[in-house]
């Protein structure tokens, strides 16, 4: 029998365009409100509770298998081309950080694993991919597509940084790495590029947290799903402050070993964020 690897095994999965978003919603969807939910208060509790059920989901469901097939072959093609453009130097830094604003798309794999998780009791990396036949399909591209423009706007934010910073001749390879952390002027990018960095990430936490994970919980359009997610971040800025916080940590942490412990905290989190979600938002009665 032959046993495809997880990168044959997902194209498979989009061999057939007809497959896509073609799950009724009666059949998909634990909800049938499309509206605005009822959403519960939470503390730093719920936020340490998140990352417990997502380490216990990661360990079970096992993305990270997924992710080491995914995050290397990335991250060689860019090094191969940094290697070889000596002037994408520059944008290592800020790509490593933007994993914080996209992360919230790839992870959406993660939530559809613990939401089958939740409603079959079975968990398994596959399940992920169920997220392809969703009714909210689109709606959650329409949603990606503007992480992605919010990525690209601070790749481009970023090296207006770095020229503003460093000048119109800025050093490539190794020497940029020196003159970043070893000068004043080098100080100044990653001080400016550390403030921008972090209106990003606020905006994206505000409009995504919560708004992936009730795409796929319930049969809410994108405009209802953005309104969630800045509800539930306006009532409870404490806790989603906090869950901002490890994010940051655990993305930059996970990034310093070669971006070898990605592996693991992008799963985690991806898990820990529906977990979360699910704390705001209880579950509802199962659609009949």
């Amino acid at each position: 029998m032959l046993i495809n690897n997880p990168v044959t095994w997902v194209a498979s999965q989009f061999s057939a365009a007809e497959a896509l978003g073609s799950t009724p919603a009666q059949e998909y969807f634990a909800s049938t409100n499309a509206g605005v939910p009822p959403l519960q208060r939470i503390g730093a509790g719920a936020v340490w509770g998140a990352l417990r059920a997502g380490w216990a989901d990661t360990s079970k469901g096992r993305a990270d298998l997924v992710m080491l097939w995914l995050i290397y072959p990335v991250m060689a093609v860019y090094l191969a081309a940094t290697d070889y453009y000596g002037q994408l130097v520059l944008l290592l830094l800020p790509v490593a950080t933007g994993f914080a604003l996209v992360g919230p798309l790839f992870a959406v794999g993660m939530y559809e694993m613990s939401r089958q998780h939740e409603l079959t009791g079975e968990l398994h990396w596959t399940d992920g991919f169920k997220v392809l036949r969703s009714p909210s399909i689109g709606a959650i591209a329409g949603l990606g597509l503007g992480l992605i423009a919010l990525f690209a706007a601070w790749l481009a934010v970023a090296a207006g940084i770095a020229r503003l910073s460093l000048g119109p001749d800025i050093p490539t390879g190794l020497g940029f790495f020196a003159t970043a952390f070893g000068t004043a002027p080098g100080w100044a990018m990653l001080g400016l590029g550390t403030a921008a960095g972090g209106v990003f990430a606020v905006l994206v936490l505000v409009l995504s947290s919560v708004s992936f994970p009730l795409l796929l919980d319930r049969p809410a359009t994108l405009g209802v799903a953005i309104r969630t997610s800045v509800h539930a971040v306006r009532l409870n800025t404490g806790a989603m402050a906090l869950w901002g916080v490890v994010v940051a940590l655990g993305l930059l942490l996970g990034s310093i070993p070669a971006f070898a412990g990605l592996i693991v905290v992008l799963p985690v989190l991806g898990h820990g964020t529906w977990h979360l979600y699910r704390a705001m938002v209880p579950p509802a009665a199962r659609a009949p």
